[in-house]
């Protein structure tokens, strides 16, 4: 059965879509950290990190690395954590976390965000690319 990510990536369910490329999509975090929080999806349904290629491997660390670059433009924040844990969604993503205390590495507080911001975010972080 298609992961959640494999839904939004066909377009059978809406994501708010930041960056995408041919073997990738970053999109908005619907229950973020903190505000910004996106997560760097490969398009090739993987369960674990570690079970991409090289290739594959390095080639969604780069996309990262691109999305991280453009949300520190947009998102006040000290810098963008790294985060691959994969418990949640069996699908490899990267979590990319706008950072200005420890606690918003944790995954305990959330924020929230109405759809209009949600939208505007996505919006600009995709101009910041």
């Amino acid at each position: 059965m298609a992961s959640i990510f494999t839904k939004i990536i066909n377009r059978e369910i809406p994501g708010h879509i930041v960056a995408e490329d041919d073997k990738h999509i970053a999109i908005l975090d619907v229950n973020p950290n903190a505000k910004g929080h996106t997560l760097c999806i490969p398009k090739k349904e993987v369960n674990k990190l570690f079970d991409l290629s090289e290739v594959e491997y390095i080639a969604l660390m780069s996309f990262s690395r691109k999305v991280a670059i453009s949300l520190e433009k947009v998102v006040d924040c000290k810098r963008i954590g790294v985060s691959v844990i994969g418990l949640e969604v069996p699908h490899v993503h990267v979590h990319l976390i706008p950072l200005t205390t420890m606690e918003d590495a944790r995954f305990i507080s959330k924020k929230s965000l109405t759809e209009a911001e949600f939208k505007e975010l996505a919006s600009q972080i995709n101009a910041a690319l």
